[in-house]
């Protein structure tokens, strides 16, 4: 009777121990590469209570992604709330208070905890009381390396926030693997300050870091018609936005290969919630920068927060090429829906080819 009650419980907790199977799911293209998953701004799943559990469900997709997709890293490019200090809900565009949304968000993330790396930056909506009124945040009571042993493991230095505190608004990691070498990501605040961008400069540009890759994750950069913001109607002081900080860093910087943002959303097709280009830094090698949001992916501001709509940056075992996909978690979950797990157009579904003269 032991012997089949040991082997009864064998069997469930192998099943338990299984990944979730979808009917429809994302494998790498190559067995080799390796990705990381981007998550766009948040702040619309995580201002209702109702479309909370969306972004859950997109965290916990990762989770049970980690192996198959050999993730290295998730991405996350900020607005993870849609107002950073309020203490009223208004019900119209949000019914949740500050704290609540914040809490919201942290749990979200907790299932990665201990599994992977996350980068978070922060947008606007994380700053102020509503939107960036003034240069004030709760990110830092949120996120902080001690709650996830793998960022602690990947993290190499944090920047000074606006009080002069040391916190990941301004922060690198190292990722090494054998076909891409070291790879750093480089997370910025929003509008980020003079003395972040000399901070970011000095740390990059230091001699032990030239060889490596860096991909730069900042809020705001591109519009949906590609362009680099040249100003931003925002009362926050000491900013630079994406053509000064095109200027200030990134042109003048040889080994930024990758800037990623979010932040640009209409209410429109996908074409305008994404955009893509290319131009040559100061020694004439190519920059490649990515817009991607998805908060208005239903047709609302104030619908279920975007669709879950993600992305899988495969990075190819030749160390030059990262497959971009866009892939729902949501839709892939059910029979009558998987059939629309894949976004197909050409500008969500596309090759990056970092190259060097």
């Amino acid at each position: 009777m032991k012997t089949i009650l040991s082997a009864f419980l064998l069997i469930c907790c192998s099943l338990i121990s299984q990944a979730q199977v979808y009917p429809v799911n994302a494998n790498l293209e190559d067995e080799k590469s390796f990705s990381m998953i981007l998550l766009p701004d948040p702040q619309s799943y995580i201002k209702f209570a109702a479309n909370q559990p969306l972004f859950d469900l997109q965290t916990a997709w990762i989770a049970n992604n980690i192996e198959t997709l050999h993730i290295k890293n998730v991405l996350c490019t900020g607005d993870l709330v849609e107002q950073n200090s309020i203490i009223q809900a208004d019900g119209i565009n949000g019914d949740q208070t500050s704290r609540e949304q914040w809490e919201a968000v942290s749990r979200s993330f907790e299932k990665l905890d201990g599994k992977v790396p996350y980068v978070v930056c922060t947008g606007n909506h994380d700053y102020g009381y509503k939107a960036s009124e003034k240069r004030f945040t709760q990110f830092r009571y949120y996120f902080y390396p001690e709650r996830n042993r793998c960022l602690q493991e990947s993290l190499i230095a944090a920047g000074n926030n606006y009080e002069g505190l040391p916190t990941l608004e301004n922060a690198v990691y190292e990722f090494i693997s054998d076909t891409w070498g070291k790879i750093l990501v480089l997370s910025l605040e929003f509008a980020p300050r003079d003395e972040a961008i000399e901070w970011a400069r000095h740390i990059i540009g230091d001699k032990k870091y030239k060889d490596h890759k860096v991909i730069l994750l900042t809020h705001s950069f591109l519009d949906y018609e590609g362009k680099r913001f040249i100003t931003e109607n925002y009362q926050m002081q000491d900013v630079n936005y994406a053509e000064a900080l095109w200027q200030k860093l990134v042109y003048p910087s040889d080994n930024i290969k990758l800037v990623i943002c979010g932040h640009e959303c209409h209410i429109t097709d996908y074409a305008q919630q994404v955009s893509f280009r290319t131009d040559k830094n100061h020694s004439g090698n190519e920059v490649a920068q990515m817009m991607f949001n998805a908060q208005t992916a239903d047709g609302q501001w104030f619908g279920n927060g975007g669709d879950c709509w993600l992305r899988i940056l495969e990075f190819k075992p030749d160390g030059k090429t990262i497959s971009v996909r866009t892939f729902s978690p949501l839709f892939a979950l059910s029979p009558t829906t998987c059939q629309y797990a894949w976004r197909k157009q050409p500008f969500d579904q596309f090759n990056i080819t970092l190259t060097e003269k």
